[in-house]
């Protein structure tokens, strides 16, 4: 593919990750539960597509398990939903929602950023990663629930279940790619991530220091 594809490919990702901003810019996140009236897994599915700091971090841990090979794509895949399940199995346990936005911004942020970096990070760490992120989370998204009786158990299945559909079809579509230009995509993809973090960061936190 000559430079000229390689920069228009480059452009669309950017129009789609600037779009994708502006829908996450909402005030600040928030880890409540959305409720679809379809009973509390939909509930659970739609709330990780409604939530853009779940959202970013799972799809942010796909991309890095991609880039990273196919070992770390099904090691990320088979770990990341139940350990959000477990998590948020240890939030349900509190009796007031806990949810600290500068941990949560962080967790997409920075995997964003070793994602545009295209490091590939030893398995270890991306482990580390995916058992810490996921599991934090979680636990914010099972506090929530606690607080506000918002699904339990089933709505806390459907977000792993969202989570494991988004993994495993972005991690394995960024393994299918071999194309330099394609990886490189990839990287912009993670940059724009990272640009998010920040921007969000900014945000919520703009009325301190």
């Amino acid at each position: 593919m000559n430079r000229q594809s390689i920069t228009k490919s480059k452009q669309k990702i950017q129009g789609i990750a600037a779009a994708l901003a502006v829908l996450l810019w909402p005030s600040i996140s928030q880890a409540h539960l959305v409720n679809t009236g379809l009973g509390p897994i939909y509930d659970g599915i739609s709330h990780l597509a409604m939530s853009p700091d779940d959202l970013l971090t799972a799809l942010a841990l796909a991309l890095l398990a991609g880039l990273s090979g196919a070992r770390a794509g099904r090691n990320v895949l088979f770990l990341l939903p139940p350990i959000w399940l477990l998590g948020g199995l240890f939030g349900l346990g509190m009796k007031q929602e806990i949810f600290l936005p500068l941990f949560s911004i962080l967790s997409f942020l920075l995997t964003g950023a070793l994602v545009a970096l295209d490091r590939r990070p030893p398995l270890l760490l991306i482990l580390i990663l995916t058992f810490g992120f996921g599991f934090l989370h979680g636990f914010f998204n099972g506090t929530a629930m606690a607080a506000r009786a918002g699904g339990g158990f089933l709505a806390l299945f459907g977000i792993s279940v969202a989570v494991f559909v988004l993994v495993a079809l972005i991690s394995a579509l960024v393994v299918s790619m071999r194309k330099h230009w394609a990886r490189i995509t990839v990287r912009v993809a993670g940059s724009w991530i990272t640009a998010i973090g920040l921007l969000m960061l900014g945000w919520t936190y703009r009325g301190m220091g």
